[in-house]
């Protein structure tokens, strides 16, 4: 049987139900500002740590409302706490605060 260069791709699609929101909770709860995020990318567009990695805080927050703890882990260890994040930010939203209690809260919880 010819296959034509054709395979079938794994699923893709994120399951909410099933998602872990407990770290999320964890992070409004300490800095309820989470909520006001429109991922306008202002952020990611001055972080000096993007300059050097693939680090984005609209990734951040994605993986932390999807309950991607693994892959969350492994973004936030690239943030300086430089904190031009938070002073760009058009909706006030301290970011550098999040990323300290996504820290926080990872160690807490032991994801």
């Amino acid at each position: 049987m010819k296959t034509f260069g054709y395979t079938i791709q794994n699923d893709r699609q994120i399951d909410f139900d099933a998602a872990d929101k407990k770290l999320y909770r964890y992070v409004a709860e300490k800095e309820p500002d989470i909520n006001l995020c429109i991922f306008c990318g202002t952020c990611t567009a001055t972080c000096s740590a993007a300059e050097f990695k693939n680090m984005s805080f609209r990734k951040i927050s994605l993986f932390l409302r999807r309950g991607l703890t693994e892959n969350l882990k492994r973004e936030i260890e690239s943030c300086m706490f430089c904190g031009k994040c938070t002073l760009v930010c058009p909706r006030g939203i301290n970011t550098r605060n999040i990323i300290f209690n996504i820290r926080k809260g990872i160690e807490e919880y032991e994801f």
